[in-house]
């Protein structure tokens, strides 16, 4: 089985997550969204500054996080559990597609 095929985001901690976007923008061309991502299009890759104090990427402490994009998200999930992986909850699926959580040692 194909495990990662991709990149699908980059999320971060920033002091000032307008100022980075901004920053990038005006320097790199990197247009970030009012959403906070970068992009639209159907296999894009997200790249997006959160506040520093978020809990967005918890239970980890890591000040990042990073969406690899998988050809078959539940066939994965099975097979990193089996494997001893530490899966975080359950799958979701959005309209943004299927995502599940597995943090590394």
């Amino acid at each position: 089985m194909k495990r990662v095929t991709g990149i699908g985001g980059i999320f971060f901690k920033a002091q000032d997550p307008k100022a980075l976007s901004a920053w990038y923008k005006q320097h790199l061309g990197v247009d970030v969204t009012d959403w906070g991502g970068e992009g639209s299009e159907s296999g894009m890759t997200v790249w997006s500054p959160f506040k520093a104090d978020t809990d967005y990427m918890e239970p980890s402490k890591s000040s990042f996080m990073v969406n690899y994009r998988v050809e078959d998200v539940e066939a994965l999930l099975k097979v990193l559990q089996e494997e001893g992986c530490n899966i975080v909850g359950e799958m979701q699926e959005s309209e943004q597609g299927k995502f599940g959580w597995v943090t590394d040692p």
